[in-house]
């Protein structure tokens, strides 16, 4: 057994690795790297409670997301426009989000019931979508499988995939990414659970190109989310919380996170996407109704 001093937690050295790895090669290719999986095991099954886990959770984005990145980016299905316009919005939220935990949400059982309503949230976008598009169709491999960028500017990002053409507002994404960088900042999840299926559901945009972006959004928005709150732990250092990421663990689970990524990506091209967004949903579903009951449970 390891004892991980900020933390507190007491576990062998391979739980957090194969975890990390197992959540992140399932999520990751629907463009997310699984920290909003990994902050409840920490929470429900590691007993990690304190402001310190949501830093610990974005360590582990910074470490687990380059593979993927750089596999999106060399199978040419990284669309740069939907990352410069989900950065501007999610970093000054990020920070925001920093703050509002580490003041207003340090006690665990607000902070699971707010983790439980944006799940709930996603869970029932991507759900919807589901059932809105309710035939599974084979994939076809055949011909490119690559991104044309066609526009770019404050107004409008417009690219070619697949012989058809998307558009999405600018300022809609970059509104969309201030909201996501405020409850990603507080979660510690960077924003990508919550920008993915917003621009699938929302925005219409195929999730084969979604998935780099948000991954690299995610992956910004975390270094930034990492130094809020190691900036932030002097200015709260009387109230005896721990705010700071616990460095050990949170590289433990980058370490499994990184490979899990980086085979997620590999993966995503051969799956169908309603497939994708089935595992995602699942996911999201059973961790959102289990914090929620068990708030209302305690008040009840």
């Amino acid at each position: 057994m390891i004892e991980f001093p900020v933390s507190g937690v007491e576990v062998q050295w391979w739980v957090p690795v194969v975890t990390a790895f197992c959540i992140s090669a399932l999520t990751s290719s629907g463009g997310v790297s699984g920290a909003f999986i990994l902050l409840p095991f920490q929470m429900s099954v590691l007993g990690f409670t304190g402001p310190a886990v949501s830093a610990t959770n974005m360590l582990y984005n910074v470490i687990a997301i380059p593979g993927g990145v750089y596999r999106y980016a060399r199978e040419k299905r990284l669309v740069k426009p939907l990352v410069w316009a989900t950065i501007l919005g999610t970093l000054p939220g990020a920070f925001i989000g920093a703050v509002i935990r580490i003041k207003y949400l340090p006690k665990p059982g607000p902070f699971k019931f707010f983790v439980g309503l944006v799940l709930l949230y996603i869970g029932a976008r991507l759900f919807k979508d589901i059932v809105k598009r309710h035939s599974v169709q084979r994939v076809d491999n055949s011909g490119k499988f690559e991104v044309d960028p066609l526009i770019f500017n404050l107004k409008s990002i417009g690219y070619a995939f697949r012989g058809h053409e998307y558009y999405a507002s600018f300022p809609g994404i970059f509104i969309l990414s201030l909201v996501v960088g405020v409850v990603g900042g507080i979660y510690g999840i960077g924003g990508g659970a919550i920008i993915a299926p917003f621009l699938v559901t929302v925005f219409g945009l195929p999730v084969y190109t979604v998935a780099g972006a948000a991954l690299l959004g995610t992956f910004i928005t975390s270094i930034a989310g990492v130094l809020f709150y190691t900036l932030l732990a002097p200015w709260f250092a009387h109230t005896g919380l721990a705010i700071s990421p616990d460095w050990a663990l949170g590289g433990l689970f980058g370490l499994g996170g990184a490979a899990g990524v980086y085979i997620g990506a590999r993966l995503q091209r051969k799956m169908p996407d309603a497939i994708i967004k089935g595992i995602l949903t699942l996911c999201v579903l059973f961790v959102a109704i289990r914090y929620i009951w068990g708030f209302i449970a305690a008040v009840l």
